[in-house]
């Protein structure tokens, strides 16, 4: 794994939970705007909005630059948009990462010959 791939999905990695806070915290605001005087949904649907915008940004430069096939990127695109999904798409996105760091130390000291 080349280093823009990996930052790629670093980035991915790290706006996925914050998305995924915002997006519970906005279904939460909502239910309170409804049920009591507290009306927090304009300021966080801009903070949800905010991070769903760099999750979707970053979420094309990872496909592109990690050749995922479309099934993989329909993955990381639907966890993105169900309310805990950023949770396990950075689970995920983690695991991939390291599984990279992995394959790239044994190509580097010449155990595998990929």
């Amino acid at each position: 794994m080349d280093f823009k791939t990996a930052t790629a999905l670093r980035r991915l990695r790290l706006v996925s939970a914050p998305e995924a806070v915002s997006f519970l915290l906005l279904m939460i605001c909502s239910v309170l705007k409804r049920t009591t005087d507290f009306n927090a949904v304009p300021v966080m649907g801009w903070v949800h909005a905010v991070l769903f915008i760099l999750y979707l940004v970053f979420w094309a430069d990872a496909w592109n630059r990690a050749k995922w096939t479309w099934q993989t990127a329909a993955l990381y695109f639907i966890l993105a948009v169900l309310p805990a999904g950023g949770f396990f798409a950075e689970r995920k996105l983690k695991r991939e990462a390291e599984a990279g760091v992995i394959a790239a130390r044994a190509r580097r000291e010449g155990v595998v010959n990929v």
